[in-house]
């Protein structure tokens, strides 16, 4: 009897390993020779069929992982995953042998070359991921026949060329990211067909023309990004049928105004940002039954009238930048919600009295360049630097000053040559200013840096050493500003002067992983005039953490040096980590001409002379009686005008 128990057994065992399902043979060659070309035979070692059940690189959380479909008589390949490992070279063709692929995720690598019009065999796929790559080429318009797809990403890649209008092939698309993707010329009609679209990031790319009145028929976006491209404005009214948006970001149009009327039913909305998008006209009082909106940005636009009350009802805004408009009347005194972190209404004609709870713990609120009357303040010396900013009282200085040099985020530093560079470790926050303690120069931030894992950090740190100079410790910390960074020199004689600028770039990495595939673009503005566009700090100096000195002539007529770097939506968003972009400066020192100065680091520039000029200016006192009135008749647009915060050491928090 134990005899017949045993071999029954046996016998359904063995039936159980034959009826075992095992992967099609040619997908079993192609899948060994992609492991092979991109060297992962250590980490999915086919000495079992690629589909067994219980393979480490079957699980969803795996990486690699290829996942199988067992239905039929043999399995086949659906999910092949090798997500930031770093692979290289280009797409092997023995890819698109998986015919029965539904997710591809190749995202986060450093793959080369174009991708293959091959791609259109993949008939089944639903996901596919190509983004942060190295990708070269134009967009394949044979990317429309994967009629399937659900999300497609193909974002910082460095593609060329404009959009196929094949895209508007597929129908099935909910997720849409070609952020930075290289892609250029006018965004095709033909996307007008993808009605199932909820995401859409399409920033810094070089699109053309008017913004796509089109998209107000994709009535099922939820996220909508359209910064730092050269669309045009106005922003179509066919943008109110969008009532399910949660996220819009459109920044840096031209040419045509906008208005708010298209938002007066998104009343969905959490994040509004319409930054430098010239939009005209009033604040409409609608805007304040927005219950769900946390961060609102309408800074750098030609706003008019007067803050509506209704801003006080916001039950979770944290974040308010009006700044740079033209908004007059009193500002409400129920302005600060109960959540609210940041306020920037700075350069606006603005008048009337601090907000109530403007002192409360944790809050930053900016009224530099209003009327605002700042006599409740309990430090008066931040009240006599608030109305000397405004212009409403005069300033005087016994000996004006002739240079000043700063070490940007970080602590007093003696370089080299013997520059003195004055300490800038004071934390900022989303608006706020502070005021170096001899008062001869003021540093302002502007903006918040959504979705950044470290949260709101304005300062960049590095341990490594810096190279192409003597100097290391100057640039080992910096500024960052998601939006507006400025110093402004106060107090000095007029005349002309040399402005350098010390820059490394310490968050970015050059090294060949998918980390170094990050691109930091913004534009730098002296006394009001761009001096450099689109300035990428990494590719001028030769990588990261090497040292990089640009140097300007700059002339001084109201004792006043303004130094301006704005981000301007462009460069990639989130190369290493969400929120990674924007200015970022490591030094600054302006110093007379007849002083003598170098672009080049560590040669004896100006230390003798900066020394001396601050062993002077102990006493000083800021003369700028004209800073106001100088800067805003200038009539310059909105980002070239001044945009500074109130002071968070010296009174205002």
């Amino acid at each position: 009897m134990e005899f017949w128990r045993i071999s029954f057994l046996l016998l359904c065992a063995f039936q159980l390993v034959s009826a075992q399902q095992t992967t099609a043979p040619d997908e079993v060659a192609a899948l060994n020779k992609i492991i092979d070309s991109w060297k992962l035979r250590s980490k999915v070692n086919l000495s079992i069929d690629p589909c067994s059940q219980n393979a480490p690189w079957a699980p969803e959380l795996a990486n690699p992982r290829v996942a199988c479909n067992c239905a039929g008589n043999s399995c086949h390949i659906t999910h092949l995953k090798v997500y930031a490992l770093d692979i290289s070279g280009e797409i092997p063709k023995e890819v698109f042998l998986l015919k029965e692929l539904m997710d591809l995720n190749l995202g986060q690598n450093v793959l080369s070359g174009p991708i293959p019009d091959e791609i259109q065999q993949l008939q089944n796929m639903q996901y596919l991921s190509l983004g942060i790559n190295n990708l070269t080429g134009r967009v394949p318009p044979e990317l429309g026949n994967l009629t399937k797809l659900v999300s497609l990403s193909f974002s910082s890649n460095n593609f060329f060329g404009p959009l196929p209008m094949e895209l508007g092939k597929l129908t099935s698309l909910q997720q849409l990211y070609i952020d930075s993707s290289g892609a250029s010329g006018p965004i095709p009609q033909e996307l007008a067909n993808l009605k199932s679209l909820q995401i859409l990031w399409a920033s810094d790319n070089l699109f053309t023309g008017k913004l796509p009145e089109f998209f107000g028929t994709l009535t099922e976006l939820r996220d909508l990004r359209l910064q730092g491209t050269l669309l045009e404005g106005p922003i179509p009214s066919s943008f109110g049928a969008l009532t399910k948006l949660e996220n819009l970001r459109i920044g840096d149009l031209s040419k045509e105004a906008s208005n708010l009327d298209f938002l007066e039913k998104q009343t969905s909305l959490a994040i509004l940002s319409l930054r430098n998008c010239l939009v005209s006209g009033e604040i409409p009082k609608w805007i304040g039954t927005f219950s769900r909106l946390q961060h609102l940005d309408l800074s750098f636009n030609k706003l008019s009238g007067q803050i509506p009350e209704s801003l006080k009802d916001f039950p979770l805004l944290q974040y308010l930048f009006l700044g740079n408009n033209n908004l007059s009347g009193q500002l409400p005194a129920n302005i600060i919600s109960p959540n609210l972190i940041a306020l920037d209404i700075s350069f606006n004609p603005i008048s009337g009295s601090l907000p109530l709870n403007f002192s409360k713990r944790g809050f930053s609120m900016n009224v530099v360049g209003t009327s605002i009357n700042a006599n409740s303040l309990l430090d008066r010396k931040a009240i006599g630097m608030l109305q000397c900013l405004q212009g409403n009282t005069e300033c005087t200085n016994q000996v004006p000053a002739s240079s000043f040099s700063i070490k940007c985020g970080g602590t007093e530093h003696i370089s080299s040559t013997g520059i003195k560079y004055d300490d800038d470790s004071e934390t900022l926050g989303a608006a706020s200013m502070y005021t170096s303690s001899n008062d001869q120069w003021v540093v302002s931030n502007t903006g918040f840096f959504i979705s950044n894992p470290n949260g709101p950090q304005y300062i960049a740190k590095t341990d490594s050493q810096i190279t192409e100079t003597l100097d290391s410790e100057l640039y080992k910390t910096a500024r960052i500003s998601p939006s507006s960074l400025r110093y402004y020199g106060l107090g000095l004689k007029n005349g002309k002067y040399i402005v350098e600028l010390h820059f490394a770039e310490i968050t970015m990495d050059d090294t060949q992983s998918w980390k170094g595939l990050g691109r930091r673009l913004f534009d730098i503005y002296i006394q009001g005039e761009r001096v450099l566009q689109d300035f990428n700090i990494q590719k001028e100096a030769g990588g990261s953490k090497r040292a990089l000195i640009k140097a300007f002539k700059v002339n001084v007529t109201n004792t006043i040096m303004d130094i301006h770097f704005f981000w301007a939506g462009r460069g990639t968003c989130c190369i290493p980590l969400q929120g990674t972009y924007g200015p970022l400066v490591s030094a600054v020192i302006a110093s007379p001409v007849n002083a003598g100065s170098s672009s080049k680091p560590d040669k004896k520039r100006v230390g003798k002379i900066v020394g001396i000029a601050l062993g002077c200016v102990a006493g000083f006192v800021i003369i700028l009686s004209m800073f106001y009135v100088w800067f805003t008749k200038k009539g310059a647009p909105g980002h070239l005008r001044v945009y500074t915060d109130s002071p968070r050491k010296k009174g205002l928090r």
